[in-house]
This record gives structure tokens, C-alpha cells and sequence, in this order.
């Protein structure tokens, strides 16, 4: 039967040890590791023996380590190479476990988090110019060579992410244009220029929300699904097996996901387009007496197409980014749970942040260019 941990003193010489015997280990230590803390505070500084013990774990391990910390010695440990690098290894991981106190160092924790937050900036960006480098490659690949191309993939990819956001996207586009439409007829009704509503219905919905609202549905519907998609393949080593067999991930899984919604989304931005007007031609037939001929007289007249293609051109560049940092953050996925909800989480904020950043830029272009 295994001897339980115990330790008695020794007298050697001029100096005294505390010899420790029996098995120190979480079965069988029991509370020797609180008596060996009250031994070595009573008695003054003295050398420990760990050469008679048994067994040790890393619980008895850490036990002899703190009772050395509570009774404040700097004793001298006695013990055989393997317990030795035992004992440095628990002393280790106690250091880490029980790191600086954010409390004590405020400011330096505060500039480390800083400094982390640079690097981790600067880490997205080149991660970023890595895949859209990967990305010119395979779009490059497939101009040249068509064939090759994964056409059921696209066309599948397509349905999902553009047929399918038909009807949210026109609905929300209608809501959207009914709301336009009914703050312009209350506020210019004020001044008694509530006709000029239609205008503001047609501005508004043509150059701005059909693309912004298809951009940002988009972002929460189709980013999300390319990073949970892809991402969970990365779990299953499925990508890995993929570039074992020879095949290229970007051709296999991104590019069809980035051309399918390349292909769709000016399709949507002509339904939300079309659905905004219906909304707006609602409330100018309820509120303001319009019929449909007057209103699309006045849109055709005051508005032209000039701002139905200028939300129009927006479409194209908000597929390639939501597209692309959907299709990132996937493939950045590690091989847990937790890493695959923080980046399809990263890939709808970040796509939705590019939309409206993307927005802004285009108006600011398209002010100076006067249109």
C-alpha cells in the first residue's frame, strides 16, 4: 500500500531539512500541503528534501511550491532531475496563471491592449492583401480558362444568395420607400411643395437605398452564410484535404461564391429599385392624391435614369467586398465552435461597416464629378 505524503526535520550538521516522504499526489496528500506551510513559517530558513518521495503529481507539486510562497523563504529544493523539471514546469504555469493583475498596472494593460490591437490592424490588412492577391489569381485563372470553371457551384450559389434575398430585399425596399415618401409629404407640406415629394421619393431610392439596403441584407445574409459555409469545412479539414488532393480552395469554394453574387446583385438592386418606387407611389396616391401616370411623369421628368445607374454602378463593388470578407473570415476559422461564431460574427460587421464606408465614398466621388 502506497505511504501517505508526510515530512519530518532533520538535523544535518548546522543546517536543518525538511525531508518529505510518501506519495505527494491529489489522491493521497490530503492536507500535508497546509501543515508543510505552517512547518516551514515556524521555522526559519532551511533546506527541503524531496529525494525520499514516492510519487509526486502536479498537485503535490504545487502544494510544496506554495507552502515555500506562504511561509515567505527563499528555500532551497532538493529533488531528482525529473521531479525537478516537474516542479519548474507547475512554477511556470503558475506564473502564467497568475499573471499581472490588470488592477495593479492600468496603464500598462491599457497600452498593451493598444499595442495588440495595432498589430492585430495590421495582421487584417496584409491577411487581406494575401487573399485578394489569391483571389486576382483564380478570377484570372477562370477568364482563361472557362471551362474550368464550376458552373454548378455558381449557379447554386447564386439561387441561394441572390433568388432567394428577392422577396426580403424587395420588402424592406418597399417599407423603405413608404417611409421616404411619407416624411417628405409631412415635412413638405410645410412649405406647400409636398408635390416635390416624388422627387425625393425617386432621388433617394434610385441613387441610395436600393443599393445600400441590398448591400447591408447582403452583408447579414450572405456574409454570414459564405463564413459559417467555408468555415465549418475549415473544421472538418475539409479545405485541408482539398489542397492534399490538389485542388485549389479559392477555385473550388470563394471564386463560385464570388461570382455568384457578382452575377445577382444588380438584379437585386433593380428589384429594390423597383419595390422603393411601388412604396413611394403608395403614399403619393394615398397622401397626396397622385395618380400613377403623374407620378411617373414627374420621376421621369425631374429624376431621369442618370440616378438609377448611378446606384446601379455601387452594386457591383459592394458584391465584391461582402463576397470577399464573407469568404476571409471563413477560411480563417480555426478548429473550434468559438472560432468559427467570432469570424462569421467578423464577417457580417465588417461587410456591413465596407457598405456603408463604400456608400460614403461613392457619394463623395459623385458630388465632385457634379452628377
Amino acid at each position: 500500500m502506497q505511504q501517505g505524503a508526510d515530512f519530518h526535520i532533520e538535523t544535518r550538521g548546522a543546517d536543518r531539512a525538511m525531508v518529505l516522504t510518501g506519495a505527494w499526489t491529489a489522491v493521497e496528500m490530503g492536507a500535508a500541503g497546509e501543515r508543510l506551510a505552517r512547518s516551514l513559517t515556524a521555522e526559519s530558513s532551511m533546506l527541503i528534501d524531496m529525494t525520499q518521495v514516492s510519487r509526486c503529481d502536479t498537485s503535490g507539486a504545487f502544494e510544496v511550491l506554495r507552502a515555500v510562497e506562504i511561509s515567505g523563504q527563499a528555500d532551497r529544493i532538493l529533488a531528482s532531475p525529473e521531479l525537478d523539471k516537474l516542479l519548474k514546469m507547475v512554477a511556470d504555469a503558475s506564473k502564467i496563471a497568475h499573471g499581472d493583475d490588470p488592477r495593479r498596472k492600468p496603464t500598462v494593460e491599457l497600452f498593451a491592449r493598444i499595442g495588440r490591437g495595432v498589430v492585430g490592424v495590421g495582421d487584417a490588412i496584409y491577411d487581406t492583401m494575401v487573399f485578394n492577391g489569391h483571389l486576382l489569381v483564380a478570377t484570372g485563372r477562370a477568364i482563361a480558362n472557362p471551362g474550368k470553371i464550376r458552373w454548378a457551384a455558381v449557379f447554386a450559389q447564386a439561387e441561394r444568395a441572390g433568388l432567394d434575398a428577392i422577396p426580403i430585399v424587395s420588402l424592406t425596399s418597399f417599407f423603405i420607400g413608404a417611409v421616404v415618401g411619407l416624411l417628405g409629404a409631412n415635412l413638405l407640406s410645410q412649405f406647400g411643395a409636398q408635390v416635390f415629394a416624388v422627387e425625393l421619393i425617386g432621388i433617394s431610392v434610385l441613387r441610395e437605398f436600393n443599393v445600400l439596403i441590398t448591400a447591408l441584407l447582403l452583408a447579414g445574409r450572405s456574409a454570414s452564410s459564405f463564413a459559417a459555409e467555408i468555415g465549418a469545412m475549415k473544421m472538418n479539414q475539409e479545405v485541408d484535404a482539398m489542397r492534399v488532393l490538389g485542388v485549389d480552395p479559392f477555385d473550388a469554394l470563394v471564386f463560385p461564391r464570388f461570382a455568384a453574387l457578382l452575377l445577382t446583385i444588380p438584379l437585386l438592386v433593380f428589384m429594390a429599385s423597383l419595390a422603393g418606387l411601388a412604396g413611394g407611389l403608395v403614399v403619393a396616391m394615398t397622401v397626396l392624391g397622385l395618380n400613377p401616370a403623374s407620378f411617373f411623369h414627374r420621376l421621369l421628368d425631374n429624376v431621369g435614369v442618370t440616378q438609377f445607374w448611378i446606384g446601379m454602378s455601387k452594386g457591383p463593388v459592394m458584391a465584391m467586398v461582402i463576397a470577399g470578407i464573407g469568404c476571409r473570415q471563413g477560411l480563417d476559422v480555426g478548429g473550434d465552435v468559438e472560432s468559427l461564431g467570432r469570424h462569421v460574427t467578423a464577417a457580417v460587421v465588417e461587410a456591413i461597416f465596407s457598405a456603408i464606408l463604400i456608400d460614403a465614398l461613392f457619394a463623395l466621388i459623385y458630388m465632385q464629378l457634379k452628377l
